[in-house]
C-alpha cells in the first residue's frame, strides 16, 4: 500500500525533469559545475595538487598530455623517485599533508607514528566488524569511520593540527578496517574460513595489506612496490575531484572530520568516480570472454562499437577506462600503470593479458574517435583492475583501496581550506517554478 501511494502521489506531481535546457544557460548555471567547454568551475584555490589536461591557445581550451602535480613534484618523478620501496605512499603523504619532501629521518620518524596507529581499538573488530558484516564494503568502512568518533576523546576538535592527528589515526587504522571487513563479508555470507591477521608495525600500509589479506601472509618484493605505487597515484586529485570536494564543503560547516570521511567515502562509492575501476575490470573481463586474446583489430573494433551502440556489456554506451572530466590526452596515473602492469605480468606469467590489454586500449580510443570526432583520454581505472588481479586482490577491495589511498588527499584538502578560506560552503541556484496560492485543504 505504501508503495502504491507513493507511486501515484509522484506521479501527480510536477515533472523533475520539466527544467528545460535552455534555462540554464539563461541563468548561466553550469551543469555539473562544467564550463561549456568542459572545463569546471573554480571554486577554490590550492597548493596541494594539480591536475593539468588541457591548455589554452588565444582563448580556446586545446588537448595536451596529462600531468598530475604533488606540491609541484610531478606523479611521474615521484614513483621513478620511489623505485622499489614499499614505502613511497607515506613519502606521498607526508608531502601532501607537509608540503616537502622529507629527509631520511623524518620519513622513518613519521612512518613511525603511522605504524603506532595501526592498532584498533579494543573489542572494535568484533563488536563492529564480525557481529554486523556487511555485504557492501564501502558502507562499512563508512560506519567504521563514524564509530571511530566514539572511541576519540574530543571528536568535534576541529582545530587544524588537531584535524592532521585525526586525520592520521583515520588513515593508518583503514587498512585494517578494510582487510577484516572483507574477511567478515567472506567469513558470513559465503562461509569461508575466518583469518585474522594483526597490522605488523614493521610493514609499510602496502606490505600490510597484503600481508592481513593472505591467508599465508606472504609477499614479494615486488608486489608490495606495485601496490605501494597504485597508492601513489591514487593518493590525490586535485581539489575539483567530487570526493575531495565533498570532503571540503561538509568541513566547512566546522562539523567533525569523522563526518567528512564519512562523506567523501560516500561519493567515492559511485560507479561514475571511485566505483568505476570495477566496472573496467569487469568489461574487459567480458571482451576477453567475446572475442578471444588473439583478437585482431577489427574484432576489437567490432566490439567497441558495440559498446558504444550500447549492445554490449552494461548497455550503457560507456567505455569503462576511457574518457576523464580533466585529461584530454592521456592520463599520467594510467601511464605509469601501464608500464608497472607490463613488468609484473611478465612476472606473474600474464604477458598476452597485458598485450590484449594495452591493443585494446590503442583501439578503443582511435575507434571512439572515428565514431565521435573526438579525442578520448585513457584513465587511471583502465589499468588499476587488471594491477590489483595480478595482487591477487578481490573485486570487493577495488574501490575500498582506492578510498584507503585517498584519504591522505581528503585530509589535506580539508586543512587546507581551514587555514586558507574557513567561510562555510553555500553557492545559490535559480528557482525557475511557479509561485501559486496557497489551497486550505478541504478545497483541494
Amino acid at each position: 500500500m505504501t508503495s502504491n501511494f507513493i507511486a501515484q502521489s509522484f506521479g501527480r506531481s510536477i515533472n523533475y525533469t520539466d527544467i528545460p535546457n535552455n534555462l540554464f544557460k539563461e541563468h548561466n548555471v553550469k551543469k555539473g559545475l562544467r564550463n561549456e567547454d568542459g572545463t569546471g568551475v573554480r571554486v577554490g584555490l590550492t597548493k596541494i595538487s594539480d591536475v593539468v589536461g588541457y591548455a589554452f591557445e588565444d582563448g580556446k581550451k586545446v588537448s595536451a598530455p596529462g600531468e598530475l602535480y604533488y606540491r609541484g613534484y610531478r606523479i611521474d618523478d615521484l614513483v621513478k623517485g620511489k623505485g622499489d620501496s614499499h614505502f613511497g605512499y607515506e613519502e606521498a603523504c607526508f608531502l601532501l599533508l607537509f608540503g616537502y619532501l622529507p629527509k631520511p629521518g623524518e620519513l622513518r620518524a613519521f612512518c613511525e607514528v603511522i605504524a603506532s596507529l595501526y592498532q584498533l581499538p579494543d573489542e572494535f573488530l568484533e563488536m563492529r566488524l564480525m557481529r554486523m558484516p556487511s555485504r557492501n564494503l564501502m558502507n562499512c568502512l563508512q560506519q567504521s569511520v563514524l564509530s571511530l568518533y566514539d572511541y576519540d576523546s574530543d571528536p568535534d576538535d576541529v582545530d587544524p593540527y588537531h584535524t592532521v592527528l585525526k586525520g592520521l589515526n583515520i588513515l593508518a587504522k583503514l587498512p585494517s578496517i578494510m582487510c577484516y571487513a572483507y574477511q567478515s563479508k567472506q567469513h558470513y555470507y559465503n562461509r569461508d574460513s575466518l583469518i585474522i591477521h594483526y597490522a605488523n608495525k614493521d610493514y609499510s600500509i602496502a606490505e600490510n595489506i597484503l600481508y592481513m589479506l593472505r591467508d599465508n601472509k606472504t609477499f614479494t618484493p615486488q608486489e608490495a612496490a606495485l601496490l605501494d605505487t597504485l597508492l601513489v597515484v591514487h593518493a590525490d586529485h586535485g581539489g575539483g575531484n567530487n570526493s575531495t570536494f565533498t570532503n571540503v564543503v561538509i568541513s566547512s560547516t566546522a562539523t567533525d572530520l569523522y563526518s567528512t570521511m564519512v562523506g567523501s567515502i560516500g561519493s567515492l562509492k559511485g560507479p561514475k568516480h571511485g566505483g568505476a575501476n570495477i566496472r573496467c575490470f569487469e568489461m574487459m573481463e567480458a571482451v576477453r570472454e567475446e572475442i578471444g586474446l588473439d583478437a585482431s583489430e577489427k574484432d576489437m573494433e567490432k566490439v567497441v562499437k558495440r559498446i558504444l551502440n550500447r549492445d554490449f556489456y552494461d548497455r550503457t554506451g560507456l567505455i569503462y577506462g576511457l574518457g576523464h572530466a580533466v585529461y584530454t590526452v592521456s592520463d599520467p596515473r594510467a601511464e605509469i600503470l601501464r608500464e608497472c602492469c607490463r613488468r609484473m605480468a611478465l612476472e606473474k606469467g600474464r604477458p598476452e593479458e597485458y598485450e590484449f590489454m594495452a591493443r585494446f586500449e590503442k583501439t578503443a580510443r582511435a575507434t571512439y574517435t572515428k565514431v565521435t570526432g573526438r579525442e578520448v583520454s585513457n584513465n587511471v581505472d583502465f589499468y588499476s583492475g587488471f594491477a590489483y588481479d595480478m595482487l591477487q586482490i578481490p573485486k570487493d577491495l577495488y574501490t575500498p583501496l582506492f578510498t584507503v589511498a585517498r584519504t591522505v588527499g581528503w585530509l589535506a584538502h580539508n586543512i587546507e581550506n581551514k587555514l586558507y578560506d574557513g567561510r562555510i560552503m553555500r553557492p545559490a541556484t535559480k528557482y525557475v517554478g511557479e509561485v501559486r496560492e496557497y489551497v486550505k485543504s478541504e478545497d483541494r
